[in-house]
């Protein structure tokens, strides 16, 4: 079988000051560059993987676990779990970086630019009861508009734009929490997964699917409507971030251990091969044009660029 990716270089990408790697990571679609969370660095490390060069860092966005871009609104989103803010910065170089208080330890992030609403899906904090949330953040208004508990530690989280709704994973119970960006003060239903570890999350609007890859070693297919299971396929390890590419319909699910990603055909879930990254390496950015896949590599603090060839 043909492998799906191919390597085609790398970008180096500073050296980690501390514990953490890389976290999440968004691409700028007018300028191609990708902007990716550096926890290790506090800071947000932002390259050209055209020119395949390293271009400059975002600092003191402490402990940053998540990295959205909106090419609506034309705003950098970043999730510092460290200091329990987001962050909210233009694209280019040097930005002012404006910091609005969330709920404990943000991860995940989603947007809706119609209404500028922010979504930041807190992991929480063990001794403190009732910390894992999900703030709704007014962009323009720089506030927390409202804080919803949920019942465990947050993952991913993406909006459906047609729908107007949130969708987040929640680690345990296993399952998916639906928000409604019109009341967006309460969650307007639940999904329970069938596997454990509702992890890594992306949406196809056009098939109205959500692909939420598990803990358990599942990538479970699920109608968006109804929460009905579509489809389950083996996965190589424990996954992290999921993207799905519109433009060639594949599926890329992170694995950082052994150190993979899982491709697969949306039209057919069948897997199209798995591809070596190098062991840690748990996250990845997808360019617009789906014609490339980004590797975020911790143990050599590179970006691995792909290629898609199937």
């Amino acid at each position: 079988m043909t492998q799906p990716l191919a390597l085609t270089g790398h970008v180096p990408l500073p050296a980690h000051a501390g514990a953490g790697g890389f976290d999440h990571a968004a691409v700028h679609a007018a300028t191609g560059h990708v902007y990716v969370a550096h926890t290790a660095n506090s800071t947000i490390d932002v390259f050209d993987p055209a020119a395949r060069r390293y271009l400059h860092s975002i600092p003191g966005l402490t402990a940053v676990a998540g990295a959205l871009v909106s090419d609506e609104s034309q705003l950098v989103f970043t999730s510092n779990r460290g200091e329990n803010t987001i962050g909210v910065f233009s694209p280019g170089s040097a930005p002012e970086v404006t910091r609005i208080a969330v709920g404990v330890r943000p991860n995940g992030l989603a947007y809706d630019a119609r209404r500028r609403l922010v979504l930041a899906a807190n992991v929480g904090d063990p001794a403190v009861p009732r910390s894992c949330t999900l703030s709704m953040v007014d962009i323009d208004g720089q506030t927390m508009r409202a804080s919803i508990v949920v019942p465990g530690r947050t993952r991913w989280t993406v909006f459906d734009a047609e729908a107007e709704v949130f969708y987040v994973n929640i680690m345990a119970p296993s399952q998916i929490v639906v928000v409604d960006a019109r009341h967006p003060d309460r969650v307007a239903r639940t999904i329970a997964m069938p596997a454990d570890g509702a992890h890594g999350l992306d949406f196809d609007p056009a098939t109205r699917r959500l692909f939420c890859a598990c803990d358990a070693g599942v990538l479970v297919t699920l109608d968006a409507g109804t929460g009905k299971m579509l489809n389950q396929c083996k996965l190589s390890g424990v996954p992290d971030v999921v993207w799905f590419n519109p433009a060639r319909r594949q599926l890329y699910v992170a694995v950082g251990d052994p150190g993979v990603i899982d491709v697969f055909d949306t039209r057919t879930m069948m897997t199209l091969g798995t591809v070596t990254t190098e062991k840690g390496a748990h996250t990845t950015a997808l360019p617009r044009s789906g014609d490339s896949v980004i590797s975020f590599l911790p143990r050599t603090h590179r970006a691995a660029l792909y290629t898609v060839v199937a």
